[in-house]
C-alpha cells in the first residue's frame, strides 16, 4: 500500500483513539517499533489494530510522573497507523508508522479508553533550490556520520533519504534518528518550518560528527599500540623459541637464577612463602605486562638483604682502649662511657651465648651530641673497628619525607625502599655500627614526619620487626648498633629523645687542638699533599701561634684546612724544584694564611676601679669580657650597654639593688648612691651578650666604683647573684675557665655550687690557677678586697 494510500483526508477537527508515551517522539514518515506495559495502553492498542483505527502518540512531559491529563502531556503529537503487533510476556510490542502531526485541543474517556481530539498541522516548506541545497547538505551530513561509525542508522532508512527529494521527509527521517535529548526532539516535531528544522539537524550532526571523527582518531591510536603490543609479544614467543633451540634460558633462565637465590637466602618461614609465591607469579606473567618489571625489582632487593647474615664481633675491651686512644686525643669522659657500652655488649653476648638465646637486645641508643667538628662521627668509626663490624652512616639533615626513613608503597611509579634498609643491604651485614647522622636537623611536612619512622627502628622493643613500605615485609633491625649524633638536644623530638643515652662533647682547648694537630692534622696533611714529614718545619710555638690566632671553633676542622693551606704551600715549593724543608716562622704564616684571624681577649696590665673580669660561654667555647662601671652625679639613674640581652639586663639591675640594699655593710653612703647615675657598660658592643652568669662580676663592679677600691688585674669571677646575695651555679665552667687561663688570669672565683666542675677541667689549668668558691657576695668582697 503507498504511503500515502494510509494517510486520510481527516476533517478539520478530528476523534481518534489516543496513548501516551513516557519517552520517545513519532514524527511523521517514519516508522517505529513501540513496547507497552500498562494494561490501559495495551488494551487500547490492540482494539484500535484489531479495528483498524489510527492512533493519537503523545510524550509525557515527565516521564515518571503517572499522567492523568492533557496537562501531562506535550500538546503537538503525531496521529499513527498500526501496522504489527506482537505480544511477549506482559508486554505488547507495535510497529506503528507516522501520519499527520496534529494538535490536542482536548483529552476525554469513553468505554474505558482515552480519545482525543486532534486538529492537523501543515508544515510550510518551500520548493526553492535554497530548500533543496539545505536538503542535501543534510542528506550528506547523515550519510559522512554512518560511515563515521553511527550505529542507530537503519541501512533501509538512509537509502530512502538519500533517494528521497522532498525536504520535509528527509527532515522527520533524520530527527528520528538524530542523537538528542527527548525534548529537544520534541520542539523538532513542533517547528512548522522545514529550514529551522533542517538547519538545527545540520547543525547537530556536525556536532555529532566531530565526535565521531575524535573517537575514530582514539580507537586508531589504541588499536596501532595493540598491534604493536601483539607484534612484540609475538616477537618475543619467537625469540623464546629460538633461545630455547639455542641452549639459552633467557627470561626462564633469571626466573631460576632467582628461585635459585630464594633456595640459598636465610629468610623466615612466612616471608620465603610469601616471595616464592611472587615468584611463581612472575613466572606466568607476560614480558610485556608492565608488573613484570616492578615485581622482579621487588623479588631482587629482598634477595639481596643480608638474611642471617651477621659479622663476628670482637668485644676486647684492651683493643677498644687502644683504639679510640690511637684515633681521638682527649675526650676521656666520652672514651670512658663508649667502654662501658662495649662491656656490656660483651656481657650480654657472652649470656646470649650460654642461655642459646636467639637474640639480644642492645644495652641503649647513644646520641653524641657536641659542636661540629669534635670527633662525634670519628668516634662511632672507631666503635665499629673496636668490635670488628661494619660501618653504615646515614646523613638525616634536612630529610622531612617519612618514605626516606620507611620507604615508598610498590604501587607508585619509581617506588624504593627506604634509606635503612638500602644501608643495610648495602653493608652486606644484619649486624653493623649504623650511624644516623644530624637527627636533631630533621623535619615534618604534609609528607609526613621522619622521627616517627625513626622511633620504630630505634625502638629495641619494635625493631625487630621493623616495615618498610617498600618490602612491605617484617624486617629483623635488632642486631643493628644504632648511634646517633646531634649539635643540639632542642630540636629533638621529645618521644625520640627518650630513646637515646645523650653523650655530650664538649669543644677542645687550645691545648688539646695543639696536641690534635701534633699527633695527627700535620702527618695526616702531609699525606694528603704528597709530603713527607720532614719536609715541613712546624715547630710547637708555630703550631700554637696557628691554633690561637686562627681558629676559633670548638672543633678541629677549621684547624685542619689551615694546616693543610701550609702543606699546599709547601708542596707547590716541592714540585717547583726549591729547597726543603720549609721553616714555618710567623712571616710565613703571615704570607699563607693572611694576617690574624682572632684576638682573644687578654687580662689587664693593673689593678683598676669599677672594671672587673668576667668570663663568658659561647658556641665556639669560652672567652673572658669586661664589666666596667662609671658614675656620675645625678638622681641614682641607672644605664647599661654593650648590647646586653634581657637576662643580662635584669641580672645587672639586680646587682644595684643588692649594693643599694646592702651599701651600710659594704661602707658606702646612702647620700652617694641616691646622688649619683650609674653607666655600666659591657665593652665590644657589636657582640650581643646574654646570660645570669655575669651578676657577681657586675656587682663587685658596682661595689669598686662607689668605695674606690681598685679589683685585681689577675682575677675572673662568674656566677649568678640573688638580691639576698647568694652565689648561684651556673654553666660552661670548663669552657670559661679555660678562656681565664689562656688570657693570662691567675685567680678565678666560681659558685660554692660549681665545686664539683673541677674534675672536668684540664691537669694544667688546674695546676696554673687559683680557685676560691664563694657562697655569697660577702665570701666574693673578703677574696677581691681583703
Amino acid at each position: 500500500m503507498a504511503e500515502n494510500e494510509l494517510k486520510k483526508d481527516l476533517p478539520q477537527t478530528s476523534l481518534v483513539p489516543f496513548i501516551g508515551l513516557r519517552e520517545g517522539v513519532i514524527f511523521p514518515d517514519t516508522e517505529a517499533v513501540l513496547t507497552f506495559g500498562r494494561p490501559a495502553s495495551i488494551s487500547g492498542i490492540s482494539e484500535a489494530y484489531a479495528n483498524d483505527q489510527e492512533v493519537c502518540f503523545a510524550s509525557q512531559i515527565d516521564p515518571k510522573a503517572n499522567a492523568e491529563s492533557l496537562t501531562d502531556y506535550y500538546t503537538i503529537g503525531t496521529v499513527c497507523k498500526i501496522t504489527k503487533t506482537l505480544p511477549v510476556n506482559d508486554e505488547l510490542h507495535a510497529i506503528v508508522k507516522g501520519l499527520q502531526k496534529v494538535h490536542i485541543s482536548q483529552l476525554e474517556t469513553r468505554d474505558g479508553r482515552m480519545w482525543s481530539v486532534v486538529e492537523d498541522i501543515e508544515e510550510i516548506t518551500e520548493t526553492s533550490p535554497e530548500m533543496i541545497a539545505l536538503g542535501n547538505r543534510a542528506v550528506a551530513e547523515i550519510k559522512k556520520a554512518q560511515d563515521l561509525g553511527k550505529a542507530n542508522i537503519d541501512p533501509s532508512i538512509l537509502t530512502k533519504i538519500m533517494s528521497s527529494a522532498d525536504p520535509a521527509l528527509i527532515a522527520n527521517q533524520i530527527s528520528a534518528v538524530l542523537d538528542v535529548k527527548n525534548d529537544e526532539k520534541q520542539r523538532l516535531l513542533e517547528e512548522n518550518s522545514t529550514e529551522d528544522r533542517l538547519n538545527f539537524i545540520c547543525k547537530r550532526l556536525n556536532e555529532e560528527i566531530k565526535i565521531l571523527e575524535l573517537e575514530k582518531k582514539i580507537e586508531n591510536k589504541t588499536q596501532k599500540r595493540f598491534d604493536e603490543s601483539m607484534k612484540e609479544a609475538v616477537l618475543r614467543e619467537r625469540m623464546r623459541a629460538i633461545q630455547k633451540e639455542l641452549g639459552e634460558g633467557g627470561e626462564e633462565e633469571e626466573i631460576g637464577e632467582l628461585k635459585g637465590k630464594l633456595k640459598k637466602a636465610k629468610l623466615p618461614k612466612e616471608i620465603y612463602a610469601k616471595v616464592n609465591k611472587e615468584l611463581e607469579r612472575l613466572a606466568k606473567l607476560s614480558i610485556h605486562n608492565p608488573e613484570t618489571s616492578y615485581l622482579r625489582t621487588w623479588i631482587e632487593t629482598i634477595l639481596e638483604l643480608p638474611w642471617g647474615e651477621y659479622t663476628k664481633s670482637s668485644y676486647s675491651l684492651a683493643k677498644a682502649e687502644k683504639i679510640l686512644n690511637q684515633d681521638h686525643y682527649g675526650l676521656e669522659k666520652v672514651k670512658e662511657r663508649i667502654l662501658e657500652y662495649i662491656a656490656v655488649l660483651k656481657l650480654k653476648s657472652e649470656q646470649v651465648k650460654n642461655s642459646k638465646k636467639h637474640s639480644a637486645v642492645p644495652p641503649t641508643i647513644l646520641c653524641f651530641v657536641g659542636p661540629p667538628g669534635v670527633g662525634k662521627t670519628s668516634v662511632g668509626r672507631s666503635i665499629s673497628k673496636a668490635i670488628g663490624r661494619k660501618f653504615v652512616k646515614m646523613s638525616l639533615g634536612g630529610v622531612k619525607d617519612e618514605a626516606e626513613i620507611r620507604g615508598h608503597r610498590r604501587t607508585y611509579v619509581g617506588a624504593m625502599p627506604g634509606r635503612i634498609i638500602q644501608s643495610i643491604k648495602d653493608s652486606g651485614s644484619n649486624n653493623p655500627v649504623f650511624m644516623l647522622d644530624e637527627i636533631d636537623k630533621i623535619g615534618a611536612d604534609f609528607r609526613g614526619d621522619p622521627s616517627s619512622a625513626l622511633l620504630e627502628a630505634l625502638d629495641p622493643e619494635q625493631n625487630f620487626a621493623f616495615q618498610d613500605h617498600y618490602l612491605d615485609i617484617p624486617y629483623d633491625l635488632s642486631q643493628v648498633l644504632f648511634i646517633t649524633t646531634a649539635n643540639v638536644l632542642d630540636t629533638i623530638p621529645p618521644a625520640l629523645r627518650d630513646r637515646l643515652e645523650v653523650i655530650e662533647f664538649s669543644g677542645y682547648t687550645e691545648e688539646e687542638k695543639f696536641h690534635i694537630a701534633k699527633k695527627y692534622l700535620l702527618k695526616k696533611q702531609a699525606e694528603v699533599n704528597a709530603l713527607e714529614p720532614k719536609d715541613v718545619d712546624l715547630s710547637s710555638p708555630m703550631l700554637r701561634y696557628i691554633v690561637r690566632y686562627y681558629t676559633r671553633e670548638a672543633g678541629v676542622r677549621n684547624l685542619e684546612r689551615q694546616v693543610a693551606s701550609i702543606m699546599r704551600k709547601a708542596a707547590k715549593v716541592k714540585a717547583s724544584g726549591k729547597d726543603l724543608p720549609i721553616i714555618v716562622t710567623k712571616e710565613l704564616i703571615h704570607k699563607y694564611l693572611g694576617p690574624i684571624m682572632f684576638s682573644h681577649t687578654l687580662a689587664e696590665d693593673t689593678d683598676q676601679i669599677g672594671l672587673v673580669t668576667g668570663l663568658a660561654y659561647t658556641k665556639v667555647g669560652g672567652d673572658i669580657l669586661f664589666i666596667e662601671v662609671a658614675l656620675m652625679p645625678g638622681q641614682g639613674k641607672v644605664t647599661l650597654t654593650g648590647q646586653l640581652g634581657d637576662v643580662m639586663k635584669e641580672s645587672a639591675k639586680a646587682a644595684y639593688s643588692y649594693v643599694r640594699s646592702h651599701c651600710h655593710e659594704l661602707g658606702i653612703k646612702e647620700q652617694i648612691i641616691s646622688k649619683s647615675d650609674i653607666h655600666i657598660h659591657v665593652p665590644e658592643g657589636a657582640v650581643p651578650k646574654d646570660g645570669p652568669s655575669a651578676g657577681l662580676a657586675i656587682t663587685t663592679a658596682i661595689i669598686s666604683a662607689f668605695t674606690k677600691k681598685p679589683v685585681p688585674k689577675d682575677l675572673a669571677m662568674t656566677g649568678e647573684v640573688t638580691l639576698r646575695g647568694r652565689a648561684l651555679e651556673i654553666g660552661g665552667v670548663r669552657e670559661k675557665v679555660v678562656a681565664a687561663h689562656r688570657a693570662g688570669i691567675k685567680q678565678v672565683i666560681l659558685p660554692k655550687e660549681n665545686e664539683k666542675n673541677m674534675v672536668d677541667l684540664p691537669e694544667k689549668v688546674k695546676k696554673d690557677l687559683k680557685f676560691y668558691f664563694a657562697k655569697s657576695m660577702d665570701d666574693v668582697v673578703k677574696i677581691v678586697f681583703g
